[in-house]
């Protein structure tokens, strides 16, 4: 079996391609690929059957050129040093391609979900707080949940930092429940982003987006709100499929079915009992011939290994890193078009940001609000990648990282280096 991609080196070679063409100094380029601090922490933690186990945690600032950092916390049992670097990496040119006054962070913890109680999972999220709490702060670095991690997680990271603060601090963390400084529209931000840059892209290209059949991989936060908007606007839903399968049809899935079943039984997708409906895996779905592909899961899914599968016009990512740099090259050159993760899913990014004004101003917005600026800052963002993608004749991921690249050099420029 093949070793899985390094996400940390695919995001360094974007960067060097699109500092290339940029025409970035040397010094610049090897600046930016690089980390400001990274923090390892062991998390000791008494079980529910007395025993102790000792987890291995994670907070890293790519940069806080900007702003203080801001980024995701996730649990997965998988996790290494490598994908935490990539994904803050990712944060950093995202802020930036949004024109947000924000670094890039990301942290987390090496451990499965599953095999943990509440009671346990509370004790590591409340141990892991405590651990990076020198490096965490509204001015420092903001929290915000991200796989296998929700609003009560980031509940119990905000009363540990304010426990320790001796006030309550809702800006440390963001996705957080309404009762305690959260946003309305925080969980339907990256489905509903990702609707907008769809929606953008084929007024771009004059595609009918009605006419168009959707392959998804993903059905929770982001795939389920995205396969539900598109769905009602008229779009087929051809196959939806999550981490052990998932169901296709030519006639097109009954998303409202799907999403009500699910809401019942929380079970798998491809367990939903339906006789005219196909089961397929994950390898399936990216042979499926559609219009778009949404690959809203995890990173590394469209590799060398099967990218000449792939039969779709457009690639919309959903996921962070979804689209390895090799197989890029190749979509590239098949005509594919790709609208990257850092514009294409950005949405929960705005609205974290969003929550974050509130919090520092106590000043709370509605739901028209909230929505109505992300779309706006998300529109501007795609109009200016696309807008470069055409006059340099390169495609939407050189684009955006041009331009979120640049802003960054900018700002280092200006600061210059201590001492």
């Amino acid at each position: 079996m093949l070793p899985r991609p390094n996400p940390y080196e695919t995001r360094k070679k974007q960067l060097q391609i699109a500092a290339e063409l940029l025409d970035l100094h040397p010094n610049t380029i090897e600046y930016l690929k690089r980390v400001e601090r990274v923090l390892i922490v062991a998390i000791p933690i008494i079980m529910d059957d007395g025993s102790l186990e000792v987890f291995e945690g994670y907070r890293i600032h790519h940069s806080t050129l900007r702003g203080p950092a801001r980024g995701g916390v996730r649990y997965a049992p998988d996790l290494n040093i490598d994908d935490v670097k990539a994904l803050a990496f990712l944060m950093t040119f995202r802020n930036a391609l949004l024109g947000l006054p924000l670094g890039g962070s990301k942290g987390g913890v090496r451990v499965d979900v599953k095999k943990i109680s509440k009671e346990e999972l509370e004790k590591l999220t409340r141990r892991y707080t405590g651990e990076i709490i020198n490096i965490i702060g509204p001015d420092i670095d903001i929290l915000s949940p991200d796989l296998n991690t929700d609003e009560q997680t980031m509940a119990w990271i905000m009363d540990v930092y304010s426990m320790q603060k001796g006030r309550s601090v809702p800006g440390v963390v963001t996705g957080k429940p309404l009762e305690i400084g959260g946003t309305v529209g925080s969980n339907e931000a990256s489905g509903t982003g990702l609707y907008y840059i769809i929606q953008a892209l084929c007024e771009k290209y004059h595609f009918n987006l009605k006419s168009f059949s959707i392959a998804i991989q993903g059905f929770g936060k982001v795939g389920s709100v995205i396969a539900k908007l598109l769905y009602d606007f008229g779009c087929r839903i051809l196959a939806i499929t999550e981490s052990v399968g998932g169901l296709y049809s030519k006639e097109g899935l009954d998303v409202d079915k799907l999403l009500k079943w699910k809401k019942d039984t929380n079970s798998p997708l491809e367990e939903f009992a339906d006789q005219n409906l196909k089961k397929i895996t994950n390898e399936e779905l990216f042979k499926i011939k559609c219009d778009i592909l949404i690959p809203a899961a995890i990173e590394n899914q469209i590799t060398s290994k099967n990218v000449n599968d792939v039969d779709c016009k457009i690639i919309v990512e959903g996921a962070d890193g979804p689209v390895t740099s090799k197989a890029d090259k190749v979509l590239e050159e098949r005509g594919i078009i790709v609208v990257p993760d850092i514009l294409a899913n950005s949405g929960a990014a705005c609205v974290s940001y969003f929550e974050y004004i509130q919090d520092i101003h106590a000043y709370f917005w509605t739901l028209e609000r909230v929505y109505r600026e992300m779309k706006r800052i998300m529109l501007e963002a795609f109009e200016k990648v696309w807008n470069l993608s055409n006059e340099k004749k390169v495609s939407l991921r050189n684009a955006a990282y041009m331009l979120a690249i640049s802003s960054v050099a900018k700002t280092h420029e200006l600061r210059g280096l201590f001492p």
